[in-house]
């Protein structure tokens, strides 16, 4: 499959990326502030953000070495679903997307996430699927709205139904040859 705009996949994906973390946490007693716990997933999700999917992608592969419990597995599985497809590797985002579904089948981002992945495997039905999925979670994402219309335009294309007459140029131009009044 083509895609038609690389740079709007990179956008789209960016958009859709799970990061919740708080990213300050006061101690108790002190004014000391400290930043998240894990520092790789952290600056992982904001490569991916600004559209950096080479370096969010391998911050967030380190920070899931790292991860301490579920939460945290949960969003570097989810972000590098979203890092794979923001670089064109849906095979490698495919079994993240699905490591997050199995834990949590009510997380809408991940069904968007992985319709893409389907809709650059060409897996249209399955893309279909996993909008309608997340659209039953989420009835009014933006996201999966743009993600159904990428998918209608996969399977559905708009043929353009404007002909050009180019009569009237052919016209114009024999009138050159002809002196002016």
């Amino acid at each position: 499959m083509k895609i038609r705009h690389l740079s709007f996949w990179i956008v789209f994906v960016t958009a859709v990326v799970l990061l919740t973390y708080s990213p300050l946490a006061a101690q108790e007693e002190s004014k000391t502030v400290i930043g998240p716990r894990n520092v790789y997933l952290s600056d992982g999700a904001d490569a991916l953000v600004a559209g950096d999917g080479e370096a969010g992608v391998r911050l967030t592969v380190r920070g899931l070495e790292l991860a301490q419990g579920i939460r945290e597995r949960k969003i570097g599985h989810a972000n590098l679903c979203a890092g794979y497809v923001m670089i064109g590797e849906p095979g490698r985002a495919l079994p993240h997307c699905n490591w997050v579904l199995e834990r949590d089948p009510n997380h809408w981002r991940t069904y968007n996430n992985r319709a893409l992945v389907y809709l650059q495997l060409e897996r249209f039905e399955e893309s279909e699927a996993d909008i309608a999925r997340g659209q039953a979670l989420r009835p009014r994402s933006r996201h999966l709205k743009v993600a159904k219309g990428m998918l209608l335009d996969e399977t559905n294309p708009v043929t353009p139904s404007v002909e050009i007459d180019e009569r009237r140029s052919a016209m114009d131009e024999g009138r050159e040859d002809e002196p002016e009044d």
